[in-house]
């Protein structure tokens, strides 16, 4: 199959906005995609290469792109890097360039698929000294036989910048329609394994049956179950029936432990692999688990004085850092706080009831110094869950987290089976949708963000106000290399950015508002933190919104 074929898609899903129509044309690319490329076109179509839990990196910046570029068409790196600056997009500057290829090869062939992801694999998986120049050849070598719109591509897969606009949920109703299979199958597929490239070939292969059959696998990340909010203790007790187990929550990081004999994977909340910056945990993991297989949850809690918890900010910094890691081990100790199994030995417990996993896990599991089973209370009475909840604040944790004693696992699902009781007025993880730029000395950076709630019913991004303060200059500087690829288009000083990034917003106040389609506004949003472990989907729905301003506003009559 050739990659003239998937550029064009590309180009067909960039000049629409309508989802229906972006969704048509992925099913009809599924459709006519061979067998043995459906484990690799999904991600394609996402503008990966690789699903997330994959450890391989591509590991190519914009300078080495541009010198591939430049080798492969003779035209001169600070030639390209001036095209960068007008057209404000690599990939459009790339295809610039191959229109002036200096140099034609008497061995052009026109690129397949194949070609094209296997040179990606290969560097993905280039390494050691000399590596650099290794990954240059063989861009280079594509960028020879590309045609302009297929550089274009190219380009913005290797950089993670490609703009069509199609994220998971029209992917899995392009799936469906494609192969003629129930969207909820396809659905649950996917939660279970996070590998469209497998549902998509179960889906073709195998139909609804198949889908029906897909089951956990170890070293296949699980997609989280989500919590909704509970305004305080007693409303949980009622929410769960009157009883629930109790449990603190943690200001950690959310990771999910695949163990399979001595091999130990780790994945972020984001089912990012962040195994080899953990190593102390990986070791203690190995210990404290009994049973061969195991797949299980927990909060990484970084560890301060008196064994209080710093905050979750802490553990990001271990996940981020590639090199000296001996030396982060000692600067910030964590430990691994376990809430629930989810696989044991060759049996999947995502459909058992949640008091049985916590049976299981206990059983499974000899605590250490750093493992250790998340602090629980089962009980019907309000008073002495209040005074759990109480200890856990004192403790410097979060708040506490409310378990329905009979709930499955639901898998990437955000019901009200598991719900948090967290302090009234808490700050919001929204997501940047739109920036602004900067005026005298700040013009170069994007100054004010407009951030925005998900709302679960239409899969949008709704706005609820833009945040302007909390940012130092170096905030900016590092929001604006990190937010330009993503830019979707400019008006004036305006930019739109595609959802990727979500902050921690801090405000006064919620309040009503006809401006947003969101029909709320923030009062002075104030930014705290970039919330690297979250996804788009992750962040604060709108009925958190809502619920919070309800909350707030019977607090303003009480006084």
């Amino acid at each position: 199959m050739k990659y003239s074929e998937l550029a064009e898609l590309y180009r067909r899903l960039e000049k629409t906005t309508l989802k229906t129509l972006k969704t048509k044309f992925v099913a009809e690319f599924l459709k006519k995609t061979p067998d043995d490329l459906l484990d690799i076109i999904p991600y394609l179509i996402l503008g990966k290469v690789f699903p997330d839990w994959d450890e391989r990196e591509l590991g190519v910046g914009e300078k080495l792109l541009i010198k591939s570029v430049s080798m492969a068409t003779g035209v001169s790196e600070r030639e390209i890097e001036d095209s960068v600056r007008d057209t404000g997009d690599l990939g459009e500057s790339v295809a610039l360039a191959l229109k002036k290829k200096k140099q034609k090869s008497f061995f052009s062939q026109p690129l397949t698929i194949k070609r094209v992801y296997n040179t990606f694999v290969k560097i993905a998986e280039a390494s050691g000294e000399g590596s650099q120049d290794r990954k240059m050849k063989y861009l280079a070598n594509l960028f020879m036989d590309a045609q302009p719109e297929e550089g274009k591509y190219i380009a913005r897969t290797v950089l993670g910048t490609m703009r069509t606009g199609v994220a998971e949920g029209i992917l899995r109703d392009a799936i469906a329609e494609a192969f003629k299979v129930k969207p909820e199958l396809v659905e649950r597929a996917y939660m279970l394994t996070s590998d469209f490239g497998y549902v998509a070939k179960t889906a073709k292969l195998e139909g609804n049956g198949g889908l029906s059959k897909v089951n956990v696998h170890i070293g296949k990340p699980i997609r989280p179950m989500l919590a909704q909010n509970a305004a305080n203790i007693k409303e949980a007790l009622l929410e769960m029936g009157g009883e629930a187990a109790f449990e603190i929550k943690y200001d950690g990081a959310r990771v999910q432990v695949h163990k399979d004999g001595d091999n130990v994977v780790v994945y972020s909340r984001r089912l990012e692999n962040v195994t080899r910056a953990i190593p102390e945990i990986v070791e203690a993991i190995r210990a404290s688990f009994k049973p061969e297989k195991v797949i299980a949850e927990g909060e990484l809690v970084a560890v301060g004085e008196g064994g209080r918890p710093r905050p979750f900010q802490f553990v990001l910094r271990r996940f981020r850092r590639k090199y000296n890691i001996e030396e982060m081990i000692e600067k910030i100790p964590l430990e691994l706080n376990l809430f629930d199994i989810l696989y044991v030995d060759g049996e999947a417990l995502i459909d058992t009831p949640f008091t049985e996993r916590r049976e299981k896990l206990e059983e499974s599991v000899e605590e250490s110094e750093k493992i250790k089973l998340a602090v629980q209370l089962v009980t019907k009475n309000a008073d002495e869950a209040q005074a759990f909840y109480e200890r856990a604040l004192e403790l410097g944790h979060e708040g506490v987290m409310a378990k329905r004693l009979d709930s499955a696992y639901e898998p990437g699902n955000r019901g009200k089976k598991w719900l948090k009781v967290k302090p009234t007025m808490e700050n919001l993880d929204l997501v940047i949708i739109g920036a602004e730029w900067g005026e005298g000395r700040r013009a170069h950076l994007l100054g004010s963000y407009l951030v925005a709630a998900f709302d679960p019913h239409s899969g949008e991004f709704v706005p609820v106000g833009k945040v302007g303060s909390g940012f130092t200059d170096e905030d900016l500087a590092e929001f604006t290399k990190m937010l330009k690829p993503y830019i979707v288009k400019q008006e004036g000083k305006f930019v739109e950015i595609e959802p990727r990034f979500v902050i921690e917003v801090t405000y006064q106040e919620i309040q009503k508002s006809p401006k947003y389609k969101s029909g709320f506004a923030l009062r002075f949003p104030r930014y705290v933190a970039l919330r690297e472990d979250k996804s788009p989907e992750e962040a604060d729905t709108i009925e958190r919104v809502a619920e919070l301003y309800k909350l707030q506003e019977r607090f303003k009559a009480k006084k």
